[in-house]
C-alpha cells in the first residue's frame, strides 16, 4: 500500500504572519472609526473593545487548542464537549460567517487599487472575482505557500506604516494633543457601528486553529504566535488612529479616501502611494489566510458525515481540500455584491453566535473534567470564567441592538444575519432525516 504524501508543516514565524492576516492584516477597514466615534470616542473604543471582545476569545482558544490541537479546531472542540448537534451548529455558522467575511476583502482591494487608477471602481466585480480565484489557486497549493506569501505580504503591509510613524514623530516638533476620551453625546447607533468596526478589525482567533495538525509544535507555536499577532495589531491600530487625528484629516475624508490620504498629508503622494499599495497587499493576504482556515472546516465536517463526502476530497499532489476551497470560492463570488457596511453587521452577528458555543464548551469542560491536562490554562476558576465570557456577550448585544435601531438597511442586514443563524436548525433536521444515526452521539 503506497505511503501517503508527507504533509509539510508551517513554522512559528510563518504562523505569526498567517494569524496576523487572519485576524487583522493591518488597520485597513478601520477608517470609518473616527467618523462613527468622533475624536473623543475613537481611541477609547479602540482600546476598550479588544479587552472585552478579543482577550476572552484568545484565552479560550489557547486553552481549548492546547487540549485538542486537531484539524477542524473549534468545530471539533464544540462537537466533543456539547455533542454532534452543537458541533454542526458551530461549523455551519462559522462556515457561513466566513463567506461574508471573505466577501469584504476583494472590495477593499479595489478601493485601494483605485487610488492609482480611479477607473477601476467601474470594474469592481471582475477585479473582485480575480482576487477570489487567484487566492483559491494559492490555497490549493497548500499551507506552506500561504505561510510564505503571508510573511512576504506582512512585510509589505507593515513597512509603509513604520515609515509613516517615523516621519510623523520625527517632524512633529510640537507636543501631541490627544483629545479627552469620552462617549458623551455619541449617538447609540454611531457607538454600535464603531463597536462593529473595531470588533471586525480584530476577530477570528478561533479560525487559526482549524489547521493545527499542519503546524510544527502546535501548542507552543500557537501560544507565542497569537500573543505576538495581537500585540502587533493593537499597537498598529492605536498609532494609526492617533496619527490620523493629529494629521488634521476630516473623519469623512478618512472614511472615503482611507489611510493613503493620511500618508499624503504627512509626507506627500509617494507615502500615500505606498500605503495604498500595502492596502492591496493586505487584502490579498487576509483573503488567502481566512480561506485557508475556513476550507478545513467543511472538509472535517464531511469526514464526520455531516456534509457531502465530496467536500473532504484532497488534492492528489498537494493534499489540500481542493473541493472545499472551490465551493467556498463559488459562494464568495456571489457575496461580493453586498455593501461593506451590510457585510460588517452580518459578519459580526453570525461570528459572535459561533464564538458563544466555544465559551460554553470551555466552561462545561472545566466543570465536568477539571482533572484533564491543560498545557495552557486560563488562571481563573469557573466563576471567573463566567465573568470573563460575559464581557464579549455585552459588546455583542450592544452592537446588535444598535444595528436594529439604525437605518432600515442596517436592520435588514441584522435580520438576514439572524435568518442565517436559524438555517442551522433547518439543515440539522434534514441531516437527521437522512442520517438518523446522528441522533445518538457521545460527549467528551
Amino acid at each position: 500500500m503506497p505511503t501517503p504524501p508527507l504533509i509539510r508543516k508551517i513554522r512559528p514565524v510563518q504562523l505569526i504572519a498567517v494569524i496576523f492576516f487572519t485576524v487583522s492584516g493591518g488597520p485597513y477597514g478601520l477608517e470609518p472609526l473616527l467618523n462613527y466615534a468622533g475624536e473623543h470616542g475613537a481611541l477609547l473604543i479602540l482600546l476598550i473593545t479588544p479587552m472585552l471582545w478579543d482577550v476572552p476569545a484568545i484565552f479560550t482558544v489557547l486553552e481549548l487548542n492546547s487540549m485538542m490541537p486537531v484539524e477542524g479546531g473549534y468545530y471539533k472542540w464544540v462537537k466533543k464537549v456539547l455533542g454532534t448537534r452543537w458541533g454542526f451548529y458551530e461549523g455551519w455558522w462559522t462556515w457561513l460567517y466566513t463567506f461574508v467575511d471573505l466577501a469584504i476583502y476583494p472590495g477593499l482591494f479595489v478601493l485601494y487599487a483605485s487610488y492609482f487608477f480611479p477607473v477601476l471602481i467601474e470594474y469592481r466585480i471582475p477585479i473582485c472575482l480575480c482576487v477570489v480565484w487567484s487566492s483559491a489557486a494559492l490555497n490549493i497549493l497548500g499551507i506552506v505557500p500561504v505561510g510564505k506569501t503571508s510573511l512576504f505580504l506582512g512585510a509589505v503591509v507593515l513597512a509603509p506604516f513604520i515609515i509613516l510613524f517615523f516621519l510623523f514623530f520625527y517632524h512633529h516638533v510640537h507636543s501631541i494633543s490627544v483629545p479627552a476620551v469620552s462617549l458623551k453625546g455619541l449617538p447609540f447607533t454611531s457607538f454600535g457601528m464603531a463597536l462593529y468596526t473595531v470588533m471586525w478589525n480584530c476577530q477570528g482567533w478561533d479560525n487559526v486553529t482549524t489547521y493545527a495538525e499542519e503546524v510544527e509544535n502546535p501548542i507552543r507555536s500557537y501560544l507565542i504566535s497569537i500573543f505576538a499577532a495581537f500585540a502587533l495589531a493593537i499597537v498598529l491600530y492605536f498609532l494609526i488612529i492617533l496619527i490620523s487625528q493629529q494629521s488634521g484629516i476630516s473623519p469623512a475624508d478618512l472614511r472615503d479616501k482611507g489611510f493613503p490620504a493620511v500618508g499624503d498629508l504627512i509626507s506627500g503622494k509617494w507615502l500615500g502611494s505606498l500605503i495604498a499599495f500595502a492596502g492591496m497587499a493586505s487584502t490579498l493576504g487576509i483573503y488567502a489566510a481566512v480561506l485557508l482556515s475556513v476550507s478545513r472546516v467543511p472538509k472535517v465536517m464531511a469526514d464526520d458525515d455531516l456534509l457531502p463526502k465530496k467536500l473532504n476530497r484532497l488534492h492528489p499532489r498537494f493534499q489540500t481540500p481542493y473541493v472545499s476551497i472551490i465551493v467556498c470560492s463559488l459562494v464568495v463570488s456571489l457575496m461580493i455584491l453586498w455593501s461593506f457596511a451590510d457585510l460588517l453587521i452580518i459578519d459580526i452577528t453570525v461570528y459572535g453566535a459561533g464564538l458563544s458555543l466555544e465559551y460554553i464548551s470551555l466552561i462545561k469542560l472545566r466543570k465536568r473534567s477539571p482533572e484533564l491536562h491543560r498545557p495552557f490554562k486560563i488562571p481563573l476558576r469557573v466563576n471567573g470564567l463566567l465573568i470573563m465570557v460575559l464581557l464579549p456577550f455585552i459588546a455583542y448585544f450592544v452592537a446588535l441592538a444598535a444595528a436594529f435601531s439604525s437605518t432600515q438597511r442596517a436592520v435588514w442586514a441584522a435580520i438576514f444575519a439572524i435568518a442565517v443563524l436559524s438555517s442551522a436548525e433547518l439543515i440539522w433536521q434534514l441531516i437527521l432525516w437522512k442520517k438518523p444515526h446522528h441522533k445518538t452521539d457521545r460527549l467528551y
